[in-house]
């Protein structure tokens, strides 16, 4: 293994491992994909096992690191992790390999043997990927999820799509290309979050990618903390779109696209979807403010 990966615990024998990735950044609309990621981590009770070194992969411009204090006095640096967690998947009769992290800046290629090498070494028989993107869609329905795959027979078996896109990819693309041509059958997962609040973390997107995967597993996965989650959500947006009379206007005819599954119609008559998601996003973060306790301190 290349020095960049760092292994601080090598599992022991896994059962049917598969490899779940989520990336914060461009592939991670709404912080859908690393919000579900980050939730079947705690609820599998996974152990952190290995970490990617960012140091020849982060732009540290781009991605800051952060600095906290360990007991209220000494100072440490946080840097941008790729962490490995391993897990038990409940009544599944598998094992997850769960790799969380940022998408890296530079030298994808390289990261992305990384990830394949180490999960052809721990015998991952399946990876999927976990992607968010920002679209019409209405925050009052379901998050839609679109399932593609390379392997026509993963496509039969888990009623996917083969994958048709053409455009520019992030790292959730070129490590599925890495996987292919690794021989690891692969398999990404999209939820669509509203593009008039995507810098708010959506949880109906988070919940709907984790049920979603519960398919693709043919297992259940617990969602209860994330449906309540959901559900404030919706309230909380549905309160700030009623504050103005042009975003109300367009949810409703979002909501009636979505409800005649025509999802991804154009109108000009429509208000600017940039406007819309300044407005809203700056609603919701008043609100998140108005209700946190202050804060002392700084530099």
């Amino acid at each position: 293994m290349a020095r960049e990966l760092r292994m601080y615990e090598r599992p022991a024998t896994l059962e049917r491992p598969v490899l779940i990735g989520a990336f914060r950044g461009w592939n991670d609309g709404g912080q859908a994909a690393t919000l579900a990621a980050g939730y079947l981590a705690r609820l599998w009770g996974a152990r952190k096992f290995a970490d990617i070194d960012p140091e020849l992969f982060v732009d540290f411009q781009a991605t800051r690191p952060m600095v906290s204090l360990e007991e209220g006095r000494t100072r440490k640096i946080d840097w941008p992790e790729n962490t490995f967690y391993r897990a038990r998947i409940p009544d599944a009769n598998r094992d997850a390999i769960l790799l969380v992290g940022v998408e890296p800046n530079y030298r994808w290629r390289t990261f992305s043997e990384l990830v394949t090498e180490l999960a052809g070494d721990l015998g991952v028989e399946l990876a999927v990927t976990l992607g968010a993107l920002v679209a019409d869609v209405p925050h009052t329905r379901p998050a839609p999820v679109t399932g593609a795959a390379t392997d026509p027979k993963l496509v039969d078996e888990l009623g996917l799509q083969l994958s048709r896109y053409e455009g520019p990819t992030g790292i959730v693309g070129v490590l599925l290309d890495s996987c292919r041509r690794a021989g690891i059958p692969s398999v990404s997962l999209w939820a669509a979050v509203p593009h008039y609040v995507q810098l708010a973390p959506s949880p109906p997107a988070a919940r709907a990618l984790c049920e979603r995967l519960a398919g693709v597993l043919s297992t259940d996965i617990d969602v209860h903390e994330l449906a309540e989650a959901a559900d404030e959500y919706v309230e909380q947006v549905s309160q700030a779109v009623a504050t103005d009379a042009d975003t109300a206007g367009y949810v409703e005819e979002l909501e009636r696209r979505a409800d005649s599954l025509d999802l991804f119609e154009e109108s000009d008559d429509l208000p600017s979807g940039d406007a819309l998601a300044a407005e809203i996003t700056r609603y919701l973060r008043e609100r998140e403010a108005d209700d946190d306790p202050p804060r002392s301190g700084g530099g």
